[in-house]
């Protein structure tokens, strides 16, 4: 019985028995972890992988695990030694580089918190991280006032997630700031320039102030007169006004802008435009054949040689153009309404109510968005004519 009793002595002493014992106990912890995360009870889970490392401080496995869940759980002081042990053991973990730099942001380590996140955001692949380690990002380049920065991360996000709210409202946010940054510097360095008049063209166009607008283009036409994105602007502001001068002098303004550039695509359509008003449908034809060759994907272009096309009672050859332009400009109510007419005209009674269902929805957003602009008391962007045509 001595005997016996001193061998088992000898083997608990042991290193071989009490390292499978530890190791034994390890993955006891780590299973019963795995059963907590199951259950959804991650505070539970931590207290098992803070016992792993009681018994084994260089466990990475259990470290990284460990930071995830007290990153998830608020626990953001807790969380960055975790992280930054298994970030140091294998740099590629680049989930782990993100959540550490989202933890660094929360307790103030903002320097810190931008390095690991610019490092971690192109690599990272999970979309819903990605877009979340990104608005992080762009909050700290925000702070720092690394604007351009945050801007070259809003538009990855924006590509990712093109409706998303918060997204676009940090779009909104940087690219007024930048708006305001590049005004300044515009105002300081060249005040009474052309560019600065158009500048402010720009923004009194914004604010439903045609006439300020107007006068400014005008202002900027005198320091340039050869500018002929300048002539195009001032003809787009004319063109909106009522009085039979001011849509003469639009389409003065309009040649003059084909004058400076004779590849613009846009002036030709307008003048498209102008004609089919005239209801000379060969002119608006050559307008927008011309805008057509310049550029096949200008939506406008295709739109216009549609409304040619149908006013000849020519629907097949309409239809290709109209959805085209449907699909370069699928939130325009004109050309659904348009493609709605043109189905109906071939017969195709489904394929019709459901382009005239789409003109209804979009209609009734367009009011709204209007009435959102008039709160702000800004004017939405002028792109198309009103169509008259179009029921009210």
């Amino acid at each position: 019985m001595i005997r016996v009793a001193l061998v088992c002595a000898l083997a608990a002493g042991s290193p071989v028995w009490a390292a499978g014992r530890q190791q034994d106990q390890i993955e006891s912890h780590a299973h019963q972890a795995q059963q907590d995360l199951q259950n959804k009870r991650p505070d539970l889970a931590i207290g098992e992988f803070q016992a792993i490392l009681a018994i084994d401080p260089g466990n990475l496995d259990a470290r990284g695990n460990l930071g995830v869940l007290e990153y998830f759980q608020g626990q953001y002081a807790k969380a960055v030694p975790d992280l930054s042990a298994a970030l140091a053991a294998d740099p590629s973990l680049w989930k782990i580089e993100a959540l550490l730099g989202m933890s660094e942001k929360r307790i103030g380590e903002t320097t810190r918190a931008q390095a690991d996140l610019e490092k971690a955001f192109p690599q990272l692949q999970e979309q819903k991280l990605r877009v979340r380690a990104g608005l992080e990002l762009i909050e700290v380049e925000y702070a720092l006032r690394n604007l351009d920065k945050a801007a070259e991360v809003v538009n990855v996000l924006r590509h990712l997630e093109p409706t998303d709210v918060d997204i676009l409202y940090a779009a909104h946010r940087i690219y007024s700031e930048l708006s305001d940054e590049t005004t300044l510097s515009l105002a300081m360095v060249a005040p009474d320039s052309g560019r600065m008049h158009q500048l402010m063209a720009h923004e009194l166009a914004r604010q439903a102030k045609d006439e300020g607008a107007i006068a400014n283009y005008r202002a900027a036409l005198k320091t340039d007169p050869q500018r002929a994105d300048v002539h195009y602007e001032l003809a787009e502001m004319l063109y909106t006004q009522s009085s039979a001068a001011a849509q003469a002098e639009a389409e003065k303004e309009y040649r003059a802008a084909l004058a400076g550039n004779p590849f613009d695509e846009k002036s030709e359509c307008r003048l498209g435009d102008i004609a089919m008003r005239r209801s000379d449908t060969k002119a608006a034809a050559a307008y927008y054949a011309r805008a057509l060759e310049m550029q096949p994907d200008d939506p406008g272009a295709n739109l216009g040689m549609a409304k040619v096309l149908m006013s000849m009672h020519e629907p097949q050859k309409a239809e290709p153009h109209l959805e085209h332009a449907a699909q370069l400009e699928p939130f325009d109510p004109a050309t659904h309404y348009r493609l709605g007419v043109l189905y109906r005209e071939l017969g195709r009674t489904e394929d019709a109510r459901r382009e005239l269902a789409e003109f209804e929805k979009l209609k009734k957003m367009k009011t709204r968005l209007s009435e959102i602009y008039q709160q702000m008391r800004l004017q939405p962007a002028k792109r198309e004519e009103a169509d008259s045509e179009l029921p009210n």
